[in-house]
């Protein structure tokens, strides 16, 4: 005999299986391994939020927040006053907020009615939109190398293709491909100048660092299990999360090290971010 379920249950059970909305959370970066990390939610929205980036002096962070169910616009957390202030509101929507290496302004990726994703570029208070690669597309996620080159994240054709790191000149509009088969975790490794990735056309999947000066690859380290996000530390540390706990992987050590548990109240950490100043974590999770 088929057991029928109310409709108020099955509408209880669906809720409790479909994972809610990302918060962006902030923490102070531990300085020593071990314990429980403390962290405050400054996203507070019960929509998406996202992609945490640092202003250069550590003051602040910038995140993709939707806010009003139709499309992501871009945020900015005052780690000293508390304050949430949105810096663009406009009827296309706005991911992955970077701020660019003069310091003066912050890139983002824009996504057109159409489907089309490119690089549009603002003043640090959300003025003066201009396009940065007014022909490359589909652009996913980017990292600035200097002041006219970037690398970038850039999506398969037809969604079914590997996505490709490529590396762009603003002075030439152009991009060429360098890498195929990475990850979303495109990242400027500190002091060393390569930019590091996941190569996940790989069995099993490893992190990477471009060289770019003779465009070849090199190794660094095996990811966490499940995990596909990292960020680097300015002393040049790999901090990648797995559930709810931060490891961090030292430049010639063999494995990862569990640096803290963060918790409770959250779950499944995705994408982080350090500081500058190496003082705070930035980090994506499911509220609980």
């Amino acid at each position: 005999m088929k057991t029928i379920l109310p409709m108020a249950l099955v509408a209880l059970l669906s809720l409790q299986q479909t994972p809610p909305p990302p918060e962006v959370y902030l923490a102070a970066f531990p300085a020593q391994p071990g314990g429980v990390l403390p962290f405050v939610n400054i996203s507070n929205n019960p929509g998406y939020d996202n992609q945490p980036s640092f202003l250069p002096n550590s003051s602040a962070v910038l995140f993709s927040s939707n806010r009003d169910g139709k499309q992501t616009d871009i945020y900015r957390y005052d780690i000293a006053t508390k304050q949430v202030k949105q810096l663009i509101a406009t009827p296309e929507g706005e991911l992955s907020p970077t701020v660019t290496p003069d310091g003066r302004s912050f890139s983002v990726v824009r996504q057109d009615p159409d489907g089309t994703q490119r690089l549009w570029r603002f003043d640090l208070d959300g003025s003066n939109p201009r396009l940065v690669l007014e022909n490359v597309k589909q652009i996913g996620y980017h990292a600035w190398i200097d002041d006219t080159h970037l690398a970038l994240f850039i999506l398969g054709a037809g969604g079914g293709a590997p996505a490709t790191l490529q590396l762009a000149d603003t002075k030439t509009g152009t991009a060429t491909v360098a890498v195929t088969g990475i990850g979303r975790s495109l990242l400027m490794r500190p002091k060393i100048g390569t930019v590091s990735y996941l190569a996940t056309g790989e069995t099993p999947r490893v992190m990477k660092e471009l060289d770019l000066k003779t465009g070849t690859s090199a190794t660094l380290i095996a990811p966490l299990e499940g995990s596909q996000d990292a960020a680097w530390t300015p002393d040049g540390r790999l901090v990648m999360a797995r559930g709810t706990a931060i490891s961090v992987w030292r430049p010639g050590a063999t494995g990862w090290e569990e640096l803290v548990a963060v918790g409770p109240g959250i779950a499944n950490i995705t994408r982080l971010t350090v500081s500058p100043d190496g003082k705070w974590l930035a980090f994506v999770a499911e509220p609980r």
